[in-house]
């Protein structure tokens, strides 16, 4: 047999139609594939030219590239099709190189015939020998490409997922809960709904005009087995070592910034999903983290000044940096610009003039610590200032709504949202009819009566007892440093409305509020079960005195939320499976301050992380 005719059959196999078409296809459909397809190419033009004499250009070279693309597949890096539309690829560009080797060797031995030396014959090929531990040292730099190519690509290995998903993650909670409220028989029946009268067009306070009685809060009538839910989705992005981003969907009833619980039942209907997080984050150091758009809580607070279900607005740095001198020891701190509210760009609305920007922020600056005793005891605390900017209500202009105003000049100084407990006071300033004072029609609207510049002290003791239990302290101590009762009664002008002693008198000697408030919680147990069979019992103490604290961004189950409160609670945790666990809580509360106010409550909780 000679070597045209071997070339010939070889040509009528590579040329096969269900060869090549697999081979184009799959060039097409993977993004490597002629690149690998090329230096197999390459290596089969290396190790399978060998001297037509010798009758081992065929064989040898078909069995070397079968081994290297079955070892391929085998090895995971090649799936089966693959594989074979790369054997079929590999033979056809190997005929192509074989045939110009041809007319190459042809052309050279009719124009330079040299005395004493053979002439090759039609269809020999000459070319250089190569030793076989070259060919092994090829084969294998080109196996660890394609290798490399394929786990930087990942489109060869069938299991593989392409690298950009492995940056992004996502993770969740669910939450269903029983809940369960109790008041006492002897609360006050006229709890003001401030909050309503806020939303809507104001109360008139004028008994001449409004003989009903404002929105009230429901104080007696108990609340049993109420389900409720909590569902929140996140999807995570490492970007780059330094940039990450987070988008969250949450739950809830209401655009309340403290609660994503939802109350199940309404007829069944659908529930409302709400963008919870979105924010992005950049890392320009190791130790320092600067976050932008709505995010988690940057700061080390606890639910007596900041919910758990929390987020904040605006911009935060946050920084933590070991020290040099001793490892075990590390500082921490925190820095924050918030947007509370912003005044509307069209205020008044019914005004040519319209009124100045009136932004309502939150700057808030924290620095701590945290120390590693020894493996049994760590502690960390942390002191932080809050300046709450803005917030506080303020008197009006005299305002003529009888001669058909809408609006008065401190209307946008009403909070955006507020629960209950702190002092308030009327913020319309109006101008009595002078053709018919005594039946002026006065619709007010409520605002904070204090101003709020709070020093936050946070302090939590992680130890080992009782043969390695865990126990935590947290202690929790908040003063408003900007509190003066004289000053709230000077500056409304007398219109404080709430936080009086009971008595039923309305003068500066009954007014009755305060600055402080405190926390102090023992864990034992687990304080965040995770794995099954953890466990955690807890018992806690709050006082929160009337003016405190802003009275919207606390926890809005102690009290149903908000200031003017005090009480204990108790509870405890099990997980019945990883990241699944029940959790039982009783809180009992009542108000500090005013007429009688006795909450208790009951909460049953199923959970899962994931």
């Amino acid at each position: 047999m000679n070597q045209s005719t071997t070339s010939e059959r070889r040509a009528a196999r590579g040329s096969h139609p269900r060869e090549q078409r697999p081979a184009a296809g799959a060039a097409r459909s993977r993004p490597g594939l002629r690149a690998i397809a090329a230096a197999v190419a390459s290596v089969a033009g290396l190790l399978g030219t060998v001297p037509a004499h010798a009758q081992t250009a065929a064989a040898p070279t078909e069995s070397a590239m079968v081994r290297l693309i079955r070892g391929l597949i085998q090895s995971g890096a090649l799936s089966k099709d693959v594989g074979e539309a790369l054997l079929a690829q590999a033979q056809t560009e190997a005929l192509a190189a074989q045939q110009a080797q041809r007319q190459a060797a042809a052309a050279a031995t009719a124009t330079a015939p040299a005395a004493g030396v053979l002439r090759p014959e039609p269809g020999d090929v000459r070319v250089p020998y190569i030793p076989e531990t070259v060919r092994d040292q090829i084969r294998d730099e080109i196996k660890g490409q394609v290798m490399a190519q394929a786990k930087a690509e990942g489109w060869a290995a069938p299991n593989e997922t392409p690298e950009w998903t492995k940056r992004i993650r996502v993770e969740g909670d669910i939450r269903v809960r029983n809940e369960s409220r109790f008041y006492s028989g002897g609360n006050s029946n006229i709890e003001v709904d401030w909050a309503a009268i806020n939303e809507g067009g104001g109360y008139d306070v004028n008994p001449n005009t409004n003989l009903g009685l404002p929105d009230t809060i429901n104080t007696r009538q108990n609340r049993k087995n109420l389900f409720r839910a909590r569902a929140r989705l996140g999807v995570y992005a490492d970007i780059s070592d330094r940039t990450t981003a987070g988008i969250r969907l949450a739950t809830g009833s209401d655009t309340s910034p403290v609660s994503t619980t939802q109350t199940l039942g309404g007829g069944l209907g659908k529930k409302s999903v709400w963008l919870d997080q979105a924010w992005l984050s950049y890392k320009p150091t190791e130790w320092l983290t600067v976050t932008g758009g709505r995010f988690g809580n940057p700061f080390f607070s606890t639910d007596t000044l900041f919910s758990s279900d929390l987020n904040f607005d605006g911009i935060a740095a946050t920084a933590e940096r070991p020290l040099a001198a001793n490892p075990d020891v590390s500082l921490f701190g925190s820095l924050g610009l918030i947007p509370l509210e912003y005044s509307s760009d069209s205020f008044p609305g019914t005004s040519q003039d319209k009124m100045r920007s009136r932004n309502k922020w939150l700057i808030g600056a924290q620095v701590g610590s945290n120390w590693k005793v020894n493996e049994d005891n760590r502690l960390r605390g942390a002191v932080a200032y809050y300046d709450f900017r803005n917030i506080s209500g303020r008197l009006s202009e005299p305002c003529a709504l009888y001669a058909g105003a809408d609006h008065c000049s401190s209307d946008w100084s009403r909070p955006a949202f507020m629960q209950k407990g702190n002092t308030l006071m009327l913020l319309r300033n109006i101008a009595l009819d002078p053709l018919d004072p005594a039946n002026t029609s006065m619709p007010q609207y409520v605002g904070l009566a204090s101003k709020f510049q709070l020093l936050d002290l946070n302090f939590r003791w992680d130890t080992k007892v009782a043969g390695g239990y865990g126990l935590r302290l947290d202690a929790n101590f908040i003063r408003n440093l900007a509190y003066d009762a004289d000053e709230m009664w000077t500056r409304s002008n007398g219109g404080i409305v709430n936080n009086f002693g009971g008595s039923g008198g309305t003068g500066r000697p009954d007014f009755k509020s305060g600055p402080n408030a405190y926390m102090v919680q023992l864990t034992f147990g687990k304080p965040s079960p995770t794995a099954k069979g953890d466990w955690n019992l807890l018992a806690g103490y709050k006082r929160i005195e009337p003016d405190a604290l802003p009275d919207a961004y606390n926890d809005s189950s102690f009290h149903l939320g908000g200031t003017n409160a005090k009480g204990y609670y108790l509870g405890g945790s099990y997980a019945v499976d990883k990241s699944v666990w029940f959790t039982g809580r009783w809180i009992s509360s009542k108000e500090v301050y005013g007429p009688p106010l006795s909450i208790d409550m009951l909460q049953v909780e199923f959970n899962a992380r994931f």
